[in-house]
């Protein structure tokens, strides 16, 4: 087994010692995403939920195509959010992400804080050719 580093510029770059994602046979594993701009690395929707959302998802996806990966193919998420009361508004986004798909598993927990002031954080584990 060989881990293989997986890193586009159409997300985010890391903001610490790890890579967007790494890919060990066909199982690729996306670290936590913000709804961080990848091309100025500024936070994205002013504190609204849902744009927040929608940018850390359209983060992942970009990460998981890189891996030659897709939507369909994630099998787990895990949210992070920092107000649980938030839950209704970031979910509606989510849905829509998995809209026709079987949703992959997942935990949502909330956070006492998440890096750069974000209100929501999601990783995935995808399957390549799940």
């Amino acid at each position: 087994m060989t881990n293989k580093r997986i890193e586009t510029d159409r997300a985010p770059a890391a903001i610490g010692p790890y890579c967007q994602a790494v890919a060990v046979e066909q199982w690729v594993y996306c670290s936590g995403q913000l709804a961080l701009d990848p091309n100025d690395a500024h936070m994205v929707g002013d504190g609204d939920i849902e744009a927040e959302t929608r940018q850390v998802l359209d983060n992942l996806e970009a990460v998981l195509e890189e891996a030659g990966a897709s939507r369909g193919d994630v099998v787990k998420a895990t949210v992070y959010l920092t107000d649980m009361g938030e839950f209704s508004k970031m979910n509606q986004v989510y849905a829509q992400f998995f809209e026709g798909l079987v949703p992959p598993a997942r935990a949502t927990v909330q956070v006492a804080g998440l890096p750069k002031g974000a209100k929501v954080e999601i990783d995935f584990v995808a399957k390549v050719g799940g």
